[in-house]
Order: structure tokens, then sequence, then C-alpha cells
């Protein structure tokens, strides 16, 4: 068979557009063979809390975890706490009466709670409460309905103030839900026992003046032990509120701990 030449032109026109096709082919391959091998950098997930937290005012909180409802330092009347769930666990960090009042413990429905309580508040609750009662001082742990809680030491360093809490007679508390630890200072300044806590979720820090510490002295300490969240409370002082948003400023010096302001003095 004769081929003129416009044939030949042809035919190498077609065999130059195959070479190309099947380089491309290849390389395509090729990139995408380098995407698969490439590893993806992880993403970690926002683990959210299933804590529940209800500010009800100055060092008194409730909190929510599954079918739990703890009590903190419960105070302020009967009508603060209307709406709210019955007690499983009431924690009374001391003897002042903000923190322990008794009147306030009287008008509340506490038949299915324990108590969980210092030795000193222990002796100053009426009797009708003794068989609730569960005492846990400085540095034990125990748990109750399931739930770990350590009693951390609370109390003033300063000399000035040595009169309002001694060492030993108050409890700070260390509670375990779940996966979170939540701990709440009680009346301290920025003593060791709390510099030295680790691994820290929630911390409930308290700050006010003559009574307990400076802004300044609680930033530095949460500086120190580091927790995930901190929580101002307490800072009602006797010459009126503490500087919070100070507080907030020092703090972020460490822009992984996160300061979480809630509404503990409602009007």
């Amino acid at each position: 068979m004769k081929v003129n030449a416009f044939q030949i032109i042809v035919i190498c026109m077609l065999l130059v557009m195959g070479c190309k096709s099947h380089k491309n082919e290849d390389s395509e391959q090729i990139i995408d063979e380098s995407i698969e091998e490439t590893p993806t950098k992880p993403v970690t997930p926002k683990v959210e809390s299933d804590i529940s937290i209800d500010p009800i005012g100055h060092a008194t909180a409730i909190l929510e975890w599954k079918d739990k409802v703890i009590y903190i330092d419960p105070n302020g009347g009967p009508k603060l706490f209307e709406e709210k769930k019955l007690a499983d666990i009431v924690l009374i960090t001391d003897i002042h009466g903000d923190h322990m009042n008794i009147d306030t413990l009287d008008s509340l429905d506490l038949s299915k709670a324990e108590i969980v309580v210092p030795q000193s508040v222990a002796e100053k609750l009426p009797a009708n409460y003794t068989e609730q009662i569960l005492i846990i001082n400085n540095g034990e742990t125990k748990e109750v309905q399931g739930i770990p809680i350590e009693a951390i030491p609370m109390y003033n360093i300063r000399e000035e103030a040595l009169k309002f809490h001694k060492k030993g007679r108050g409890n700070g508390y260390l509670i375990t839900l779940g996966k979170e630890r939540i701990y709440f200072s009680g009346d301290t300044e920025d003593i060791p026992e709390m510099r030295a806590l680790q691994y820290i979720d929630k911390a409930f820090v308290t700050m006010n003046l003559p009574y307990t510490m400076t802004v300044e002295s609680a930033a530095d300490a949460v500086l120190e032990f580091k927790p995930k969240q901190v929580y101002p409370y307490h800072y009602r002082g006797a010459d009126g509120f503490s500087d919070v948003n100070k507080f907030k400023e020092l703090v972020a010096k460490n822009p992984d701990i996160e300061v979480v302001q809630l509404d503990w003095y409602p009007e």
C-alpha cells in the first residue's frame, strides 16, 4: 500500500499525541500516589463539658452531673433554691456564715442528701443532721455516692489575716465528675497545696480582702497550677468587689487558661 506525504504527516501527529497522553496519565498517577502517602494532621475534637454550673451567689453554687446534684455552701435562703433540684450531696467548706448557713440548710429539703464537712463544721451543725454527716478532713479522699471527693487545705498565710482562717479548720474540695476534676478553693490564700494541684479542669478561686487573697496572688497561683478553666468567685470583700477584670488580664499571660465569668452577684 502506497502512503503519500499527507498520510505520513497525519500518522506522525497521531503518534505524538498518543505519547503526550500516556505521559500525562503517568504524571497524574504519580501525583495521586503522593497525595495518598501524605499523612493527614490529626484534629483534636473540642470536648464539651457535661457538667452544669449554677452560680447561686458569692460562695454558693449548684453542680449537676448526670443524675447527681451537688450543693456547694448553700446560703441565701429558700427562695434561691425554689426551682432547683434536690441535693444528693452538700459540701460545706467552713464555719463562717457565708459558707455554713444553718437557717438556709433548715429551709431546704435535704432529706436525701449526704452532707460532707470538715470536723469543725460537724461540731456546729444541729443534731438532726448527724446521720447525714460525712466528715472529711484536709488531705483525705472519700467516695460519696460514687464520686471521689478530696479535702484540700484552705487557710491564710499573711500575718495580718491569720485570724480569719486557721490551717486545718476548713476544706477546699476537689471533686471528680467523670473525666473532669473540679476544684473549689474555699476561703484561702495562694497556699502551696493549691499551687501544687495538677490536671484541674475547672477551678473556682476566691479573691477578696481582707479575708482571702488579692487578685494578683490569685492570678499568680492560677498561672502556676494551670487549670483549663478558672472561675473567679467569692470576690466581694470588706470594701466592695475585687477587680475581676484585672484578674483576667493577669491570667491572660497563659492563653491556654480560660477565665469564665459567671453572675455571682445578681441584683
